[in-house]
């Protein structure tokens, strides 16, 4: 915890810090929230709406550093997104390691407000805490959402079309340029790896999702994997294939320059920011034609086959590696 001197030790924060540093921040404010966090609350209460689905999910931060707590908020409301929903309520779980102040606690949780307010997401509960058994901060959060249909791989059908929206590796790309600039540069110059950074304003795929899923059977988010992890999730979940158009997957110049020097597979890098939909034929015309409107980048990529297809199950991440690379084993 950290007490009153602002020193930190193991446990849970004291009271008046917890309220300054991080109930202070709740995000949006939203009528639903009947109860939300507070010193001595166990939970929050919310009111549901009538006739809508409630969507659930949850992911951590564990490749990231800068700008970590926004991207929190992304990949989770991206999961939401993904099914349709519209993220409402957040629930974040962070541990600090030893020695953090109530300032970076604080600076943090003031970054998950801010994304979260400009979401209009409301921040209902979680916690915080410090521990001295990890040497970095440990971040996960539970996104909640409200849908009015349901999005199930069980309605993906041979002959449905598969579309991606920006180009692959966004996020890859984004804690590479955050993280370890210094890789990047020994392919990239000053000014290209600035261009990447700014590629973050691209990693939230809710609005394409507002567009797609009143047409889509099924959409989804590709993150651990990338690109074609994301694709042979959904061939795993709908148990039939898909034949890619490879030449039709867009990477940016900027990836794969830095693919090929760097030598990894773009399409094996994380890729939170794109969204894979699949739609029935018959509404692909008019689902490209909002998709333009809107000024959004997309690409019709493949077609849903009975069989196995031409991409396989296999799921390798990049990420890791690049990460890793010229970094002594600890």
């Amino acid at each position: 915890m950290i007490n009153g001197n602002g020193h930190s030790v193991s446990g849970k924060l004291a009271p008046e810090i917890l309220e300054r540093a991080v109930l202070a921040f709740g995000g949006a404010r939203r009528e639903e929230v009947l109860i939300g966090p507070g010193v001595g609350e166990d939970a929050a209460v919310i009111k549901w709406p009538e006739g809508k689905f409630l969507v659930v999910a949850s992911d951590p931060i564990v490749g990231a550093d800068k700008g970590a707590g926004k991207l929190l908020v992304t990949v989770n409301s991206n999961d939401i997104a993904s099914k349709g929903a519209d993220p409402a309520f957040l629930i974040s779980t962070l541990i600090f390691p030893s020695g953090t102040t109530p300032e970076e606690v604080s600076s943090l949780v003031r970054e998950i407000h801010e994304a979260c307010r400009e979401a209009g997401i409301a921040v209902v509960g979680g916690h915080t805490e410090i521990n001295d058994r990890y040497p970095h901060p440990v971040l996960c959060a539970t996104m909640i959402g409200m849908a009015d249909r349901v999005l199930s791989a069980a309605e993906i059908a041979p002959g449905d079309m598969v579309v991606m929206t920006k180009h692959v590796g966004i996020e890859g790309m984004c804690i590479l340029a955050n993280d370890r600039r210094e890789l990047l540069m020994k392919c990239l110059s000053g000014d290209e790896a600035d261009k990447v950074l700014r590629w973050s304003s691209l990693l939230d795929v809710l609005p394409e999702s507002r567009i797609l899923r009143k047409w889509a059977n099924f959409m989804h988010d590709p993150t651990e994997g990338g690109f074609l992890g994301g694709l042979g999730e959904i061939s795993r979940l709908s148990g039939l294939g898909i034949e890619l158009d490879r030449d039709s997957v867009r990477i940016d110049p900027l990836t794969l320059k830095c693919s090929r020097v760097l030598c990894f597979d773009p399409l094996r890098l994380i890729s939170s920011g794109v969204l894979v939909a699949v739609l029935p034929k018959e509404h692909l015309g008019e689902a490209l034609y909002e998709l333009g409107q809107a000024g959004m980048d997309f690409s019709v990529i493949g077609t849903v086959v009975a069989g196995e297809g031409n991409v396989g199950l296999e799921t390798k991440e990049e990420l890791w590696g690049l990460l890793s690379e010229g970094r002594p084993l600890s």
